[in-house]
């Protein structure tokens, strides 16, 4: 279950606030959405997590191989450019775009949107609320976006300036021209 606190009558965070929020409560996964919504993420439980952790580790295995790019938990937090500060479950970006920089940017949220970022949607939300968060990373520059939905056996597709695609019962996704040859398996 998630808690959102709109905080836009009362306060406005900067990059830097919301930084800091994070620091002294490292106890609490938060999210700022582009909007001013403070998001409470609540822990997952144990089939959630183990799914996230194939994900995440499949991701990481073809980005071993391959060499293109650095792969992130769902801890990362990245600092849109359209405002959102949004922890995706699996994050991939090009080693190009990471290495463009500074170190300071790279060691706090980094200022950029993913390449490639995968949600799964947990048995306790709502599906709109991860939608939303997809078109935020879109909005925010996202190449390639996959929204995992076990309870509909479905996964829906984002890609840039195409309407979403909605696949149902996909035994694998391929990652296109983002992460090339890359193929992820996925059991449902």
């Amino acid at each position: 279950m998630t808690t959102v606190l709109d905080l836009k009558p009362i306060i406005k965070l900067t990059s830097e606030e919301f930084y800091q929020l994070c620091q002294v409560n490292p106890e609490l996964p938060l999210e700022l959405s582009r909007d001013g919504e403070l998001i409470i993420m609540s822990p997952v439980g144990g089939e959630t997590g183990n799914k996230e952790a194939d994900l995440n580790f499949q991701v990481s295995l073809w980005n071993y191989k391959s060499k293109l790019g650095l792969v992130f938990s769902s801890s990362t937090v990245f600092d849109l450019p359209n405002g959102g500060k949004r922890s995706p479950d699996v994050a991939w970006i090009s080693k190009d775009l990471w290495d463009s920089l500074t170190p300071t940017q790279q060691q706090k949220f980094p200022p950029l949107c993913p390449d490639f970022v995968i949600e799964l949607r947990p048995p306790s939300d709502r599906l709109k609320p991860p939608q939303d968060k997809m078109l935020e990373y879109m909005d925010a520059g996202l190449r390639l976006g996959w929204l995992i939905n076990p309870q509909d056996n479905s996964v829906e597709i984002y890609r840039p300036q195409q309407p979403t695609e909605t696949l149902s019962l996909p035994v694998s996704l391929s990652g296109e021209d983002v992460l090339p040859g890359f193929t992820l398996l996925l059991e449902m």
